[in-house]
């Protein structure tokens, strides 16, 4: 079997097809979920702490050039090493908050996909033909 007789037969095998459906699937989905927690939950979050915003929260390791606003993104742009706590810990609550709303979104999909509990099975053809003979024996007695 050639390499590319191997490589056709793996690449179209369903699993991989349905790899490539998921990857693309999440990628839109992340998005998604991004733009709910950038767009609509952080503001809420930033209003009821008073616009508590930790991404100007860091130390300077080396100095820049003087005469520029000392913030992030200045300092950054200038190409001074920065330790930027703040904005790690800005990441971390984002991916908090990120996950609660998945677990939220996933719980949800979980209960709409629960069943109803199946009806128990017919009993075999000999039971009810064995219960009916006990039921005229107990009849007859």
């Amino acid at each position: 079997m050639s390499i590319a007789s191997e490589f056709k037969s793996f690449a179209v095998k369903g699993n991989v097809m349905d790899l490539a459906v998921g990857v693309i699937i999440g990628a839109a989905f992340g998005k998604i979920v991004d733009s709910l927690v950038n767009d609509i939950i952080m503001p809420v979050i930033g209003r009821l702490t008073g616009g508590l915003d930790f991404s100007n929260y860091f130390v300077k390791l080396s100095e820049g050039p003087a005469g520029i606003p000392q913030t992030f993104v200045e300092l950054k742009k200038a190409g001074v090493a920065l330790l930027a706590y703040g904005n790690f810990l800005t990441v971390v609550a984002n991916f908090v908050i990120l996950a609660f709303v998945v677990f939220l979104m996933i719980r949800q999909v979980n209960r709409m996909r629960a069943e109803a509990p199946a009806a128990p099975a017919a009993p075999p053809e000999d039971v009810v033909l064995l219960r009916e003979i006990r039921d005229q024996l107990k009849a007859r007695a």
